[in-house]
């Protein structure tokens, strides 16, 4: 609402009693001596005067009620029309009341109590029009009107200009409530940011981990099994020259050849065997060696029509075929192997069987938290690891006495897209 009363305080504190003093002096001077009203004409205004500082100016607590104020203003205007009845000159207190009803009364009231101070300033300005007649009446009427009309026009508009305020400040304080929110959440995703970013860089380190753990088992570990091996084949062939270079040859091919993996891991290049070969060959070329060196005949076979796969998936397959043979090495005892390459519609698949001694998957932890290592189960974790990784499948099928077939999938339409 537009307060005068806040917007000059000393003016509306004092304005109205010493607007009222003059009127009252005025009055009075301008009655005859012998008027026996002049006594009305100071009791009046005085009453008037203690009303206002009893009740408005010496109460301000008071003027956030209501009621009290309606009563106030109420009693007011009643008081200052009888001052306007009795003399004229009290009209010019219409000022002051105008800001009394502006700033105690609340929408919808308030246009009522402009209304009747409009009337009452009228009926001052029309002191002089007679009554009586009808032109009297109309010309009364219509400085009545000139008084109210433009006042509660001017109401409303003031009303409306308040609602238009009272709404921007509420959007205001919508918008500051909403910026607060979004400080906070923003502050709030910044820690998140930072505990995911956290998070992601020791699942990195973890799987950082992971991947040196099967390329040092599946390159490092595995030459170094052939090599003590070939070493110890050497020892027993102690009385047979031939043999014994043999097998220290062999020893060293694969001292070699883990060296140049152990120099590629560091580089994080792809297996060695696939640097120059597709995959068909390079399994051809390790299931060769590993035939010459462990003297068991490997049948390598690809099937279908050669299809473009991811480089990560072709390393996992290799190191899986690896990982297979190096197994049956270990623990088979077998005679015979095949390795066979499939390209199928949308994927590769890669199958190791052998016809060894086989064993019970259900007794490997291949999931475990703390595989046993000289059983094997490293092994088969890395290559469920490794095939995982590159969103392939892994399944291995094995018995007692009956042999183990491991088969790794991996899909081929992102290669082809």
């Amino acid at each position: 609402m537009n307060d005068p009363v806040a917007r000059w305080p000393v003016l509306t504190a004092v304005g109205p009693y010493a607007l009222l003093a003059f009127l009252t002096a005025v009055t009075v001077a301008g009655r005859p001596a012998s008027d026996a009203s002049g006594l009305t004409d100071l009791v009046l205004p005085a009453l008037l005067a203690a009303w206002m500082l009893g009740v408005y100016t010496l109460r301000p607590a008071w003027r956030r009620r209501v009621r009290v104020m309606a009563v106030f203003f109420a009693v007011l205007v009643v008081l200052w029309a009888v001052l306007v009845v009795r003399s004229p000159w009290f009209g010019f207190f219409t000022p002051a009341v105008y800001i009394y009803g502006f700033h105690v009364l609340p929408w919808p009231w308030q246009p009522v109590g402009i209304a009747a101070v409009g009337a009452v300033a009228g009926t001052a300005q029309a002191y002089g029009v007679d009554k009586t007649t009808v032109a009297g009446l109309v010309t009364y009427g219509a400085v009545i009107a000139a008084n109210v009309i433009p006042m509660c026009t001017f109401a409303w508009f003031a009303w409306r200009d308040d609602e238009r305020n009272e709404e921007r400040d509420r959007a205001l304080d919508e918008a500051r409530e909403a910026n607060r929110k979004l400080v906070a959440s923003l502050a709030e995703n910044a820690a998140l940011h930072e505990q995911l970013l956290a998070r992601a860089r020791d699942a990195g380190v973890q799987d950082e981990r992971q991947r040196m753990a099967r390329e040092i088992h599946d390159t490092l570990a595995q030459g170094f099994t052939g090599i003590i091996s070939q070493l110890r084949a050497a020892e027993h062939a102690g009385d047979d020259p031939p043999g014994w270079r043999r097998h220290v040859a062999a020893a060293t091919g694969l001292a070699r050849e883990s060296l140049s993996e152990a120099r590629r891991s560091v580089h994080a290049l792809r297996p060695e065997p696939l640097r120059s070969a597709r995959l068909g060959e390079a399994l051809a070329g390790v299931a060769e060696r590993w035939s010459v060196l462990h003297e068991i005949r490997v049948q390598v076979t690809t099937t279908g029509t050669a299809r473009p796969i991811r480089p990560e998936a072709e390393a996992a397959l290799l190191r899986i075929a690896q990982e297979a043979l190096a197994n049956v090495a270990k623990h088979a005892r077998a005679t015979r192997v095949g390795v066979t390459l499939s390209y199928l519609e949308h994927e590769a698949a890669l199958d190791v069987r052998d016809d060894g001694g086989g064993f019970d998957p259900a007794r490997l932890d291949t999931a475990g938290e703390s595989p046993r290592a000289d059983r094997g189960g490293f092994g088969l974790i890395a290559m469920r690891q490794r095939i995982e990784s590159v969103a392939g499948t892994l399944q291995i099928e094995s018995e007692p006495g009956a042999g183990t077939g491991i088969s790794a999938r991996v899909p081929s339409e992102r290669a082809e897209a």
